[in-house]
């Protein structure tokens, strides 16, 4: 972990530097400016890790909560940066290699070389391009905010099922997933989900991961809103991968204290009027590098449940259907990519999922199942969404007969 945090924080450095290399030097800011804009970058790349490691102590304080809206928000800002920097550098290279070409033809034709280069112009048109480069990610990171502390929208999706019984059509199952409470999301983000879940009259609730970044000593009281969730067949919780970052085995407790059904590698049998339905829910894909008994084991899971039922599969990762599909299942639900939150964090997102947000048919057994990604209702890190807008999802049962 100890060489993670400093390969994360090498990558990092590099890139504040090669924004430093492209922005600040050619700024030529007279002493001691010079000196504050390479220190101000570095302090804003270090603090997201400051913020980290007294969290990790258990030290709370309106004065970490400030850590980590300035350290989160300068992230994104620099994020923004650095792809509109190596946007206009590859842009000028190719202009540069374009107009060299030219030369050497010239040159070649007997007409001599052209001198396309004007060291004035360049230097004109590189501060030109690095003030509209500044101005353009302070807009997007505003706009980011705040697409992202909007309240999240209501997502709804019919999900068509071969065979469904009457009883289950229109059952409707409202997914949430990934809220982060921890870094820049506290309890009245959580309450406002809360009120809002409860508002829709879900048959069934669905949590699909995430719902920390901290201990459950410091969140206890930011989280307590997940309690007042309510619907008429349960509330149910699956880990998702930054619950093994917060303290996994305390989470699980706590969460089964407010009344949530945490489901580790188990299934429920919920039934309805004569029919019933399979609801099968598995730990994080990384569940067993943190707790050996937290093991992720989507086939033995679904592969125990009973035959011929309705089967709902909760898993955080979307790249758990892989062994999922072999048993079989309806409808899986899953989160943690967070829609890819903004670009270009969405190729991260995406390294080794097979959807990266929204609702996807796909094989599973011997018939075919469908596989809702939820873009997540709150965010991770910066406090940034473009493009990827946060949901409450409600997923309406309907026989797959006539369905669109």
């Amino acid at each position: 972990m100890l060489v993670f945090f400093f390969i994360v924080i090498a990558v990092f450095g590099a890139a504040y530097g090669y924004i430093g290399w492209r922005i600040i030097i050619p700024a030529n800011f007279p002493a001691p400016w010079s000196w504050i804009a390479w220190v101000v970058p570095a302090i804003l790349v270090l603090l997201p890790f400051v913020q980290m490691f007294y969290r990790s102590s258990k030290s709370t304080g309106p004065w970490l909560d400030f850590l980590s809206w300035v350290g989160y928000v300068s992230m994104g800002f620099f994020s923004f940066v650095l792809v509109l920097v190596l946007l206009r550098d590859l842009g000028w290279l190719a202009t540069i290699g374009g107009a060299k070409i030219v030369s050497w033809v010239s040159d070649a034709f007997g007409n001599g070389p052209i001198n396309v280069f004007n060291p004035g112009r360049r230097t004109f048109l590189l501060e030109t391009t690095n003030l509209s480069i500044l101005g353009l990610s302070v807009g997007i990171t505003g706009y980011g905010i705040l697409q992202a502390r909007r309240t999240p929208s209501i997502v709804n999706i019919e999900i068509p099922i071969k065979g469904l019984a009457e009883v289950f059509n229109g059952f409707r199952i409202v997914q949430i997933s990934d809220i982060h409470a921890g870094l820049t999301i506290g309890r009245e983000w959580v309450e406002m989900v809360a009120e809002k879940v409860n508002e829709l009259g879900a048959d069934l609730i669905a949590f699909t991961g995430d719902l920390v970044d901290g201990s459950v000593e410091n969140l206890r009281n930011d989280v307590a809103p997940v309690a007042d969730l309510k619907a008429k067949f349960g509330v149910y919780f699956v880990t998702g991968n930054h619950e093994y970052y917060s303290g996994a085995a305390a989470w699980v407790e706590e969460i089964k204290r407010m009344g949530l059904d945490v489901l580790m590698n188990e299934h429920r049998v919920i039934p309805l009027n004569g029919s019933q339905m399979v609801l099968a829910g598995v730990p994080d894909h990384s569940g067993g590098q943190f707790i050996k008994q937290h093991a992720s084991d989507p086939e033995r899971t679904l592969a125990e449940a009973p035959n011929g039922s309705l089967r709902v599969f909760l898993a955080h990762q979307p790249k758990s259907l892989y062994q999922a599909a072999k048993s079989g299942f309806d409808l899986m639900l899953s989160g943690h990519t967070h829609g890819g939150q903004f670009f270009p964090w969405n190729f991260a997102a995406a390294v080794g999922q097979p959807y990266i947000a929204g609702l996807h048919k796909r094989e599973v057994g011997s018939g075919e199942g469908w596989v809702y990604v939820s873009r997540g209702t709150g965010y991770w890190g910066p406090p940034i969404r473009v493009g990827a807008r946060s949901e409450i999802t409600v997923l309406t049962l309907k026989p797959a007969q006539g369905v669109q």
